[in-house]
């Protein structure tokens, strides 16, 4: 089975593309949702966390999102310890969640898969790649953000054109071009590179 990571900046659409390939029966791993269940059911992770950020990180034993983004957001230390704490949890579970899948090949989505480290062990990567204006339309309207803060948010990510450079594919979600054809065309290629004998 073929391990393909899924990656974008904030607001590219990598859910909405991720939504696709799981209608064609690609199961697909939320690095986002995943790292919210370990912060809130794994203890060892929990404990690592109120020992970094104080007993606020959670409020009736679950996680304090908005304080916690708040500390993280405006201290590049902080994320920075918060990311060493949360990606090799996270890596570790899509580790044993990809040992259990059986179909031709399984998704990886995450946005920070380069800057984790998660992009190791993969076999390809697909990146989703829109225009500025229109990711932070987007995040401003999914979120509930203003410009700024979005913007503040983006900047906290690998740079879209470095990015993409690292991927094998790139899905263009620019609102012009049409996704599902490009995501049919990449699921047969992907079918077809699964059905090749691995090389020894």
């Amino acid at each position: 089975m073929l391990r393909i990571g899924l990656t974008g900046g904030i607001g590219s659409g990598k859910t909405t593309v991720a939504r696709i390939f799981e209608t064609l029966g690609i199961p697909v791993y939320y690095a986002d949702d995943a790292a919210k269940r370990l912060m809130n059911d794994d203890p060892e992770l929990k404990k690592a966390l109120i020992d970094l950020f104080g007993e606020s990180c959670y409020k009736d034993g679950t996680l304090n999102k908005a304080y916690l983004a708040s500390l993280v957001f405006q201290d590049p230390e902080k994320r920075e310890q918060l990311n060493q704490i949360v990606h090799p949890a996270t890596i570790a579970d899509a580790n044993v969640w990809l040992s259990k899948q059986h179909a031709a090949y399984a998704l990886r989505e995450a946005a920070l898969l380069f800057e984790s480290g998660a992009a190791e062990g993969l076999d390809y990567v697909i990146g989703v790649s829109a225009p500025v204006h229109l990711r932070i339309k987007r995040v401003m309207q999914r979120d509930n953000l203003s410009q700024e803060d979005v913007i503040k948010r983006m900047a906290t990510q690998l740079q879209d054109t470095i990015k993409l450079k690292l991927c094998d594919f790139v899905i263009v979600n620019d609102e012009r071009v049409g996704l599902l054809p490009q995501v049919l065309s990449l699921h047969d290629k992907l079918m077809q590179l699964a059905a090749q004998p691995m090389p020894h």
